[in-house]
C-alpha cells in the first residue's frame, strides 16, 4: 500500500527510526539512568526513587541472580507482580543479564500457571506474597526451581514498608497461607550485594537476543509465547518516542500515571520502556480497581500524562471526587488495548481539557502499529496512522490486496514485528504472509490520508477491559466439568468492562446449577475470563459440519 500516511505526519516526526542508536534495551536503560540520574523515575505509595537509585537496585538484584542463583543469558525469569517498584527492578535487572522475561498475570489460577511455566520453561519466578499460594499449588507440575517472594512494601522506607505489609496481611487479609520451603526473600536478595556490585558482569547483547516471552492467545486463543527481541523493543521505543516528542513541552520532566498492569504489553511498552527513554517519572497505581483510592492519588499529584483503556476512563469519570482533580498540566491521555468510545472521549475532553489519543497494537508487534498524532485536538474514532518504519497492507479473504476505503485484514511489517511464537513454527507460519507481513486478524479500512479505522475485531475474540479472552479457552475448561456436555462463550456489552463473557451450557445432569459452573470457573480461570452470565440450553446452534454458530448465540 502506498505510504500516503507519511504526508499526514506531524511536523518533526521522522518517516524512519534510527535502530542503531542502542545495542539493547539494557543500553537504553543505562543511558537513561546516566542522563537523568537525579530525577525521580518511579513513585509508589508517595515514595519516589531516582533513575540513579533504580540503576543501583538493578545492579544489586542482578548480582544476586547471577552469583547466588547462577542465572545466565537466555534463562527464563517469570515475574508475577502488580505495579510496584519491584516490577521494573526485576525486569531491568533481567535485561542486564540477558535473561528472557516471562510476564505472568499475578491473578492466574493454578491451571493457567502450569500452562505458562511449562511452555516457557521458566525455572525462576518472582512473586508477590499475595499470589504465592497459587505458585505453591503449581510447583509439583512445573519446572520452577527458584521462588523469590516479595512483600508489597519491600522497596519502601522501613517504617512505611512495615506498616503497608502489616495492613496487607493482618487487616486486609490479602495474603493467603502458603508454604514454599526453599523460597527466598526478595528484600534479602536485594540488600545482599548493596555496595558490592563490582563483580556483576552485564551480558553482551544484540538486537537478535530475546527479551520477552509475552503470552497471548494470538488469533486462536491457544496460549503462545510471543518472542520479542531487544531489536523489536528498541524499534517500538524509538517509534513511540519520536511520535510523542513533538507534542511534549521542552525542558519539562513528565509525570505519567501508570494504572494499567505493567505485565500487559501496552503499559509495559509505554510506561516501562518509552517513558524511561524520555526520562519521565511513572507514578505507579498498584490497585486501579480501587477507584476511590485511585482518585485520591490523582487529587494529590500533579501529572502531565496518563495511560489508560476505555473502561478505566469511564470508571474514573463516574467516581466521586474526579471533578476535584487538577488537570492543568495534563498534556496527553494515551489509550490502547481496546476501542475508545466516542461518549467517553467527549466527556473526558470536557472534564479534563485533554483529547484522548487512541493507539492500536498487539503483542506480536511489541506492540505498536499505529497511533493518532499526539497533536490531534479532536477525537475521531480512528486508530491513527502507521508509526515510523511501519508498512501495512490490507488483504481480502482470498488473499488479494485491497485499496483505500475498502475493507481488508490489516497486515503489518516492520522492525517491531515479533520473531515468532516460542517453539511454535506451525503457529508462526499461520500468521505470516510469504512476503513477511503479520496477519493481525482485524479488518480495517484506510482513507486517502492514511488514517486507519477498525471495522471488525477478530471474529470471536472477547475484549474485557483491554484483555483478550478467547472463547475456545473458556469452553475447553468448562467442557471438562462433570455434567457439562458442551459449552459456548460469547462477549456481551458491558458499560464498565466494554464486554464480559456470557457462557451457554448444555448439561446432561439436571442437578447442575449456574452456581456450580461459576464456582468451577473461579477455580480455573483468572477474573476477567470468568463468565459473568451463564445460561443453560438444551442444545447449541451448529452448522451442517457441526461447528458451533456463535453468531447465532450473539
Amino acid at each position: 500500500m502506498e505510504p500516503v500516511w507519511l504526508n499526514s505526519y506531524p511536523q518533526g516526526v521522522p518517516h524512519e527510526i534510527n535502530l542503531d542508536e542502542f545495542s539493547s534495551v539494557a543500553d537504553v536503560f543505562l543511558k537513561s539512568c546516566a542522563e537523568h540520574e537525579n530525577k525521580p523515575a518511579y513513585t509508589s505509595f508517595d515514595h519516589s526513587l531516582t533513575f540513579g537509585e533504580i540503576e543501583q537496585m538493578t545492579a544489586q538484584f542482578a548480582t544476586y541472580l547471577q552469583k547466588d542463583l547462577g542465572l545466565k543469558k537466555g534463562d527464563r525469569l517469570a515475574i508475577m507482580l502488580p505495579n510496584i517498584i519491584q516490577y521494573p527492578v526485576a525486569v531491568l535487572s533481567a535485561m542486564r543479564l540477558g535473561l528472557i522475561v516471562v510476564n505472568i498475570d499475578p491473578m492466574y489460577t493454578q491451571r493457567e500457571l502450569k500452562i505458562q511455566f511449562n511452555d516457557s520453561g521458566a525455572e525462576t519466578v518472582i512473586v508477590l506474597e499475595t499470589f504465592a499460594a497459587e505458585v505453591e499449588k503449581a510447583m509439583t507440575e512445573v519446572p520452577v526451581k527458584n521462588v523469590i517472594v516479595t512483600k508489597i512494601g519491600d522497596c519502601l522506607p522501613l517504617l512505611k514498608g512495615l506498616g503497608i505489609n502489616m495492613v496487607a496481611k493482618h487487616i486486609k487479609k490479602a495474603v493467603p497461607q502458603y508454604s514454599i520451603p526453599k523460597a527466598r526473600a526478595y528484600k534479602s536478595a536485594l540488600s545482599k550485594y548493596k555496595g558490592r556490585t563490582s563483580s556483576l558482569v552485564d551480558a553482551e547483547l544484540t538486537h537478535e537476543d530475546l527479551l520477552f516471552l509475552q503470552y497471548t492467545g494470538g488469533t486462536t486463543g491457544v496460549p503462545k509465547g510471543v518472542e520479542i527481541t531487544h531489536g523489536n523493543m528498541i524499534a517500538n521505543i524509538q517509534m513511540s518516542k519520536e511520535w510523542i516528542k513533538p507534542s511534549l513541552a521542552p525542558g519539562v520532566q513528565h509525570r505519567v500515571i501508570a494504572p494499567l498492569p505493567m505485565y500487559h504489553i501496552f503499559c509495559m511498552s509505554v510506561n516501562l520502556m518509552v517513558m524511561m527513554s524520555l526520562g519521565a517519572e511513572n507514578i505507579l497505581i498498584v490497585n486501579p480497581r480501587d477507584f476511590d483510592g485511585f482518585v485520591k492519588i490523582l487529587q494529590k499529584n500533579r501529572f502531565t500524562g496518563i495511560t489508560a483503556v476505555n473502561t478505566l476512563l469511564r470508571k474514573l469519570l463516574d467516581t466521586p471526587g474526579f471533578d476535584q482533580i487538577d488537570f492543568s498540566e495534563l498534556d496527553f491521555t494515551f489509550a490502547g488495548g481496546m476501542a475508545v468510545t466516542s461518549d467517553v472521549a467527549a466527556e473526558w475532553k470536557e472534564k479534563t481539557g485533554c483529547t484522548v489519543v487512541e493507539a492500536y497494537g498487539l503483542s506480536e508487534c511489541s506492540p505498536g502499529v499505529s497511533s493518532v498524532p499526539f497533536t490531534t485536538e479532536e477525537f475521531s474514532g480512528s486508530i491513527g496512522l502507521p508509526l515510523p518504519s511501519t508498512k501495512i497492507k490490507l488483504l481480502d479473504d482470498d488473499g488479494n490486496e485491497v485499496g483505500f476505503n475498502e475493507s481488508g485484514e490489516l497486515c503489518v511489517a516492520g522492525p517491531q514485528v515479533m520473531r515468532g511464537y516460542w517453539n511454535r513454527p506451525d503457529a508462526t507460519a499461520e500468521v505470516m504472509t510469504d512476503d513477511g507481513y503479520l496477519r493481525t486478524g482485524d479488518y480495517v479500512s484506510v482513507d486517502e490520508k492514511g488514517f486507519i479505522r477498525v471495522l471488525d475485531r477478530k471474529k470471536d475474540m472477547i475484549l474485557v477491559s483491554g484483555f483478550n479472552v478467547f472463547p475456545n479457552e473458556i469452553e475447553d475448561v468448562v467442557n471438562q466439568f462433570k455434567g457439562v456436555v458442551e459449552s459456548a462463550a460469547i462477549g456481551i456489552e458491558d458499560r464498565n468492562a466494554g464486554q464480559v463473557v456470557k457462557l451457554f451450557v448444555v448439561a446432561n445432569d439436571d442437578s447442575l446449577t449456574k452456581e456450580d459452573v461459576s464456582a468451577y470457573c473461579k477455580d480455573n480461570l483468572t477474573g476477567y475470563k470468568r463468565p459473568k452470565v451463564i445460561e443453560f440450553l438444551p442444545e447449541l446452534p451448529k452448522s451442517n459440519v457441526g461447528k458451533i454458530l456463535r453468531k447465532e448465540l450473539r
